[in-house]
């Protein structure tokens, strides 16, 4: 490692996947700008023991800067403190109730995620008509926390929509999303829209809409793989979706970085090249964005393009 550059590392979930493959075309891009030490460790299994040998050996080369995206975010916290005593910035990103670290850089707000895919089902739906909703499981905090924002919005700007069940914990099972869409639809004939949180919900409620020659009555919209779901982008039987971008937020990580290594404090509605203006709770020690990427026939081949 080159004298007097800062060091950054991020130690993510598991390495070799797409996700985090773009994660560190990210890391490595705002490295080569900034002109410090940016790299990236990608654990064999997405392992809480692999991530805390992984953070040990960090902080015996005396890194700067560490940066994980938790697989277990209770488990870190020990190797956390040993960093922060060694004199070790320690970041978290998608770990916003994390403990023992300096801060936590989030791409988006629950609220703002759940509401954003309610204004795609709105504009789909012409703001008006029957619409289901699915979560992963009804025990899914997450899920359920952007179903209720999503929902809350609806009932605030579009009365002409209805909700007319339950919400259906089906959304990582791609047969279960696919059986649960085809239920409503006979249930309900008039249903003109599939709100689903999940990572095959999306998928499933697509297939049942291309079964049942129903694309364009009936709108699908939810975050899904991108590589997975390209097809029903094409077809139309998926509207829309949204994600947050991992190379952006790979990119964002170096440079709150580089930042915190220079003995800068982030500050309420500074900018950050990418992301632009965030918030900054430092009670909560939580960087904010609101960057969603979407997923729309006009994305859809640069997404699948860089491996998402």
């Amino acid at each position: 490692m080159a004298a007097g550059k800062a060091q950054i590392a991020t130690v993510v979930k598991i390495g070799g996947i797409p996700w985090f493959n773009a994660m560190e075309a990210g890391i490595k891009k705002a490295g080569g700008e900034l002109g410090v030490d940016a790299w990236m460790i990608g654990p064999t299994q997405a392992d809480a023991a692999q991530q805390v040998r992984a953070v040990e050996d960090l902080i015996a080369r005396k890194v700067n800067v560490i940066c994980v995206v938790p697989n277990d975010a209770t488990a870190l916290e020990p190797v956390f403190a040993r960093a922060k005593a060694a004199g070790i910035t320690v970041i978290t990103h998608e770990s916003p109730d994390q403990k023992n670290h300096d801060w936590d850089i989030e791409l988006t707000t629950v609220t703002g995620f759940g509401e954003q895919h309610m204004e795609a089902l709105a504009k789909a739906m012409g703001g008006e008509g029957k619409y289901i909703v699915y979560v992963g499981s009804l025990t899914v905090p997450l899920h359920n926390a952007w179903a209720d924002a999503a929902i809350a919005l609806q009932k605030a700007k579009y009365p002409k929509m209805q909700l007319v069940a339950d919400r259906f914990g089906v959304a990582e099972s791609l047969d279960d999303s696919f059986k649960t869409a085809q239920d409503q639809m006979r249930a309900n004939p008039d249903l003109k829209g599939i709100l689903a949180f999940g990572s095959q919900g999306p998928i499933g409620a697509a297939k049942a809409v291309e079964a049942r020659e129903v694309i364009g009555k009936v709108a699908v919209v939810g975050p899904f793989s991108p590589g997975q779901g390209a097809k029903y982008i094409k077809s139309g039987a998926i509207s829309e979706g949204y994600i947050w971008n991992p190379m952006l937020a790979g990119e964002v990580i170096v440079r709150v970085g580089d930042m915190l290594a220079k003995g800068q404090k982030p500050a309420d509605g500074m900018e950050i090249p990418g992301l632009g203006k965030v918030k900054v709770d430092a009670e909560k020690k939580l960087i904010l964005g609101q960057k969603l990427q979407a997923i729309n026939k006009s994305t859809i081949d640069e997404l699948v393009g860089i491996g998402l």
